[in-house]
């Protein structure tokens, strides 16, 4: 939130009806991620809330943390659509993990542009 000027409250209802999922080394979170059943964010199922420390993302834990995400997701929803709100300079990142765009134009969320992509 900070590392991004967008503050709010981090917790919502959403995180009552999803999964966390955390990577820790030595006891300390360094990587996050939300997992959101159909109909919660999307009618799909969803990814979000996609974090890892600064100080650890030398490790690339982050390709290893969508890729348990997707897993999970795929284990609870075997025939959904995953669909993200993406970080628009991190579009790349996630079509590596397999996700494809899907919205036209760029969308401002908490004033940084997003692109809406999806996982079949």
């Amino acid at each position: 939130m900070l590392e991004q000027e967008c503050l709010y409250d981090e917790c919502d209802n959403k995180d009552l009806k999803g999964k966390h999922l955390m990577g820790l080394i030595d006891g300390n979170v360094v990587a996050y991620a939300r997992l959101l059943p159909p109909n919660i964010s999307y009618v799909d199922a969803s990814i979000g809330r996609v974090v890892v420390n600064p100080n650890s993302r030398h490790l690339k834990l982050g390709t290893v943390l969508m890729r348990e995400a997707i897993s999970s997701v795929r284990k609870d929803f075997p025939s959904e659509i995953i669909r993200i709100s993406a970080q628009a300079h991190l579009q790349g990142f996630y079509e590596n993990v397999g996700f494809v765009r899907v919205s036209e134009e760029p969308y401002l969320e908490d004033n940084i542009p997003h692109v809406e992509m999806e996982l079949k």
